[in-house]
């Protein structure tokens, strides 16, 4: 069975903290224990929680639009396992569906779904102090298959050396590029960002018009700055952040971003503008973007031939010693402390993360886990459509810098609101680093976060 939940949500709200949960279960009496997360009763407690009795019943199982052909290509592969499948947002944009609705479920002490998708990469700052998320690595999932993920994949998942979550796809940067292109003016593609602004430079003098990049969107910062390893957003505990916009890092990636959209050879329109679509689409040299441009952007939203589109690793400052990259996206799976189905869930689980039937074949991502990856490269070469081979984005899987966390508030939502539009006005990004700077520690501080600066 399928339903579908209401695609918006909330706005991302403040993160409730245990004791606030806690405390609103001790004014509420008729809350069961259970449902506030304390009391055992009539529980057995094995891999590292509390389990509720189990029982037969159907998997239920929330996803987004994207990833219910995996939902379904389960249920298809295991007719013996019922379940009921439910659409929802996915947590798109920062919803906070998935927690109002926990808090709901934690209220009345049932609704909880078995396993959940996320869109995002930040759900465990808040679904372990609630008591949803259960621990995987105390047995639920075996070592070996938790070893064969991209390096770091799990680290957004991890609290005090315990996995809650599964990552299911990364979003690892690259240097996208159009090959027949880039050729025909003579051009190579820049290994180090010093060329690529070289490069940007030459292309506004001698070819108008064409492209090297786009500024235009919020999650520009993930690509650039964190890719030039900007200390902006470094989650240093569940509840810290250390924030510095100032340093060198930052600043010389925001010099290169101002030359580059001063003389035009960067848009600020964002990819998924109308304008950008119509009017500059097809005058796209270079691109650094995440792995999902390849198949998303360039051969869905684009329509851009086939053969054309390649791509190589990110540029990287001359004299690095350590090759870093950023990373926009990919998505998460949950599993519930109150599922009643823990074996099936867990199956599930481990199936819809590493099974090469869906992720190293039909996965729209790029896997994080390795061995479906390697599937999932052969046949994006097989489809004929790239003009290079992607051993690129297999690669820059495990060099995503680890000092730029996922905490609970939002980098995009505090660069479309500080940085943006200051660039549609004009300003310079070097001009508003300071700005952004105060922005994230306001942001930060106003979700709980002890700032260090």
């Amino acid at each position: 069975m399928t339903v579908t939940m209401p695609s918006t949500g909330p706005k991302r709200a403040p993160s409730t903290r245990r004791a606030a949960l806690l405390a609103g279960c001790a004014a509420t009496a008729a809350l069961t224990l259970t449902a506030c997360g304390g009391g055992t009763a009539g529980k057995t407690n094995k891999d590292g929680f509390a389990q509720v009795p189990q029982k037969d019943g159907a998997l239920t199982v929330w996803v987004d639009a994207t990833r219910m052909d995996a939902a379904k290509l389960y249920q298809q592969r295991h007719p013996d396992v019922k379940m009921d499948i439910v659409s929802y947002d996915g947590d798109a944009n920062g919803s906070n569906y998935l927690q109002t609705k926990v808090q709901l479920f934690n209220r009345t002490g049932k609704g909880w779904p078995d396993v959940v998708f996320s869109s995002q990469n930040n759900e465990v700052t808040w679904a372990v102090d609630q008591n949803f998320a259960a621990p995987l690595n105390k047995g639920l999932i075996p070592e070996s298959a938790l070893g064969q993920f991209a390096k770091g994949a799990n680290d957004v998942c991890t609290v005090d050396g315990t996995l809650y979550c599964l990552r299911n796809d990364l979003s690892q940067a690259v240097l996208w590029y159009n090959a027949p292109l880039l050729k025909k003016f003579g051009y190579t593609v820049p290994t180090t960002w010093e060329e690529y602004q070289k490069l940007g430079e030459k292309v506004a003098e001698e070819h108008p018009g064409y492209l090297v990049g786009d500024a235009g969107d919020t999650f520009t910062p993930e690509i650039y700055l964190w890719a030039s390893k900007c200390g902006a957003n470094h989650i240093t505990g569940p509840k810290s952040v250390s924030v510095n916009t100032s340093s060198e890092a930052c600043t010389k990636m925001a010099r290169l971003l101002d030359v580059l959209i001063e003389n035009k050879s960067m848009s600020i329109s964002g990819v998924f503008s109308t304008d950008f679509g119509k009017n500059k689409a097809d005058r796209i040299l270079l691109m650094p973007g995440p792995a999902w441009y390849g198949g998303a952007l360039f051969q869905g939203t684009f329509k851009t031939p086939a053969k054309q589109i390649g791509a190589a690793p990110i540029p990287q400052w001359q004299g690095e010693t350590s090759p870093s990259t950023g990373n926009v996206g990919g998505g998460t799976w949950l599993l519930s402390q109150h599922s009643a189905h823990i074996k099936a869930a867990t199956d599930f689980l481990k199936w819809v993360t590493t099974d090469n039937a869906y992720q190293g074949e039909k996965a729209p991502g790029f896997p994080a886990y390795a061995p479906a990856a390697d599937n999932w490269l052969k046949g994006q070469h097989a489809s004929g459509y790239f003009a290079t081979d992607l051993s690129a984005l297999k690669n820059a899987s495990s060099q995503v810098w680890p000092g730029w966390g996922s905490g609970q508030f939002s980098q995009e939502a505090i660069w479309a609101a500080t940085v943006k539009p200051g660039l549609t006005q004009g300003k310079s990004v070097v001009s508003m680093l300071p700005a952004w700077q105060d922005s994230i520690v306001k942001y930060a501080r106003s979700n709980g976060y002890k700032v260090s600066q």
